[in-house]
């Protein structure tokens, strides 16, 4: 954190001396001020709701009564400046001294000169009107077709890639199924929708998000209304109509389309905007509207999810786009280097060194076109050929990093028992002592971080225990980590040793 000179003589003044000594003492107090504020905020508003909106919010600095504080995505600065700001800026100003306004900004984001300033909540007498996303721009339709952009008076989505098709979809063993199904429910036009809603579910780089756009595409090209959503883009877009008073504009304006893509659905959160989504897949739904949602795993699984929405989600065609196997992956990378080759015809990779990338990048199709990045820029910046030994070379990391250690339960189970002195059978059993139930949480915690269990199968993991209270430990070892920075170094020091 770091807190400016002015922050010495405008907070805290008087108790902390003068010169460096003030400004560390100040800064300290400002420091323990923010997190009595973090513990008020989670007592008066509650564990679901501080999770959701102020766990990843931080103090920047403060600086001439002004504490900025940032937040990870720009739908939570929206979120908290609609919301919550001036109760934040109530509660830091009962617990510091000079604090006279806040600030939020979005960590890492540039400044960009249109981005507009950030929102500044400063006690006032009057309203504190709604905040814009930003200064108006007139934008042309042609312009506006040309950015990806809806024209006026629809409702906008995120563009679609134009790379992204049917056409260069490469179809395996793994994703035949969902390639199918895809293009079926593209394809149709007449009739209830098919497989409503369709959800595809898989890691990273596997094709969830090739396939939606292909489906956009498509529908798009027959003549039908499409909306490709992310998450994020969802979120925002929802509670930027609940600022500007136009939530029912947006509301008809997603129910009128033929076709609704939302990828990333586990990202969706907050209770009103996740009652808003589920009202939209039901009107969809029940008129038979077509539905296609992505995600990184089953909908039964999506614990932060409505459940109401989770068997709504789980109501239809569920498919599983599952890992590529060598031809496949074998296939991707020809399919990549085909395409490089149409704007660098002189850029060749040997099917010796098209075999060994196949073997050796394992992870997801990602990884494969970024394989074939830093072969192409080996070639093109140093004109050698691309060998066996160069491919090695250019793509070290992405070997090096592309299979994670598969940790299990009962690894985590045995290590968090050595480290407590308490033994496995004892973490597995009902007794309730402090002595076993905090490893016991710890080992839950470590259970649904490192690997991909559901909660109900950690929970039988853990003696026949309920999903629920593995919730439980899970979140109640998320917050004390938030506040002891000893327990927070003990358990990175335990995922070390389950990753090494």
């Amino acid at each position: 954190m770091r807190v400016d000179g002015s922050l010495a003589a405008g907070v805290g003044s008087g108790r902390g001396g003068n010169g460096d000594d003030g400004r560390e003492t100040a800064g300290a107090e400002i420091a323990g001020a923010w997190q009595r504020v973090k513990r008020r905020l989670r007592a008066e508003l509650g564990e679901d709701v501080f999770a959701s909106w102020f766990a990843r919010l931080e103090l920047q600095d403060v600086s001439g009564g002004v504490a900025r504080l940032t937040v990870p995505t720009r739908f939570l600065k929206s979120w908290i400046e609609s919301h919550y700001l001036d109760r934040v800026l109530a509660t830091f100003r009962s617990e510091a001294d000079g604090i006279e306004s806040l600030e939020v900004g979005v960590r890492g984001a540039m400044a960009p000169a249109r981005a507009g300033a950030p929102a500044v909540a400063k006690p006032a007498a009057s309203p504190r009107p709604a905040a814009s996303p930003g200064p108006a721009v007139e934008v042309s339709e042609p312009e506006r077709a040309a950015r990806g952009q809806a024209p006026e008076g629809d409702l906008g989505g995120a563009p679609l890639d134009a790379r992204l098709t049917f056409e260069s979809f490469v179809v395996g063993r793994s994703n035949a199924l969902a390639h199918a199904a895809a293009e079926r429910v593209a394809r149709h036009d007449g009739g209830p929708a098919l497989y409503n809603p369709l959800y595809f579910h898989a890691g990273v780089g596997l094709g969830k998000t090739h396939l939606l756009h292909g489906i956009g595409h498509s529908v798009k090209n027959a003549g039908r209304r499409v909306i490709y959503l992310t998450a994020d883009r969802f979120m925002y877009g929802f509670v930027n109509a609940l600022k500007t008073q136009s939530a029912l504009a947006f509301k008809e304006k997603l129910r009128a389309i033929d076709v609704l893509i939302l990828d990333d659905v586990q990202f969706i959160q907050g209770r009103s905007i996740q009652a808003e989504f589920g009202h939209t897949l039901n009107a969809l739904i029940d008129a038979g509207r077509q539905v296609v949602v992505a995600a990184d795993r089953p909908p039964t699984e999506l614990e932060a999810l409505d459940e109401r929405v989770r068997s709504r989600l789980a109501g239809g065609l569920v498919v599983e786009i599952g890992t590529l196997d060598e031809a496949l992956r074998a296939s991707i990378l020809q399919s990549r280097l085909e395409a490089v080759r149409a704007t660098h015809p002189a850029f060749e990779v040997g099917p010796t060194v098209a075999e060994y990338v196949a073997k050796a990048i394992t992870a997801n199709g990602r990884d494969l076109e970024g394989a074939v990045n830093r072969l192409l820029a080996h070639a093109t910046l140093t004109g050698a050929p691309v060998t066996l030994d160069t491919a090695e070379t250019a793509i070290r990391d992405l070997v090096k990093n592309r299979e994670p250690k598969r940790v299990k339960i009962e690894d985590i189970q045995k290590l968090v028992a050595s480290r407590y002195n308490v033994s496995r059978s004892d973490i597995l059993s009902e007794r309730r002592t402090a002595a076993v139930v905090k490893p016991r949480q710890i080992a839950m915690y470590l259970s649904k971080v490192l690997t991909l269990r559901s909660l109900p199968e950690i929970g039988r993991r853990f003696g026949g225990r309920d999903h629920t209270t593995v919730l439980h430990a899970v979140r109640k070892i998320e917050k004390a980590i938030g506040e002891d920075t000893a327990l927070c170094d003990e358990v990175e020091l335990l995922k070390r040793m389950l990753q090494d």
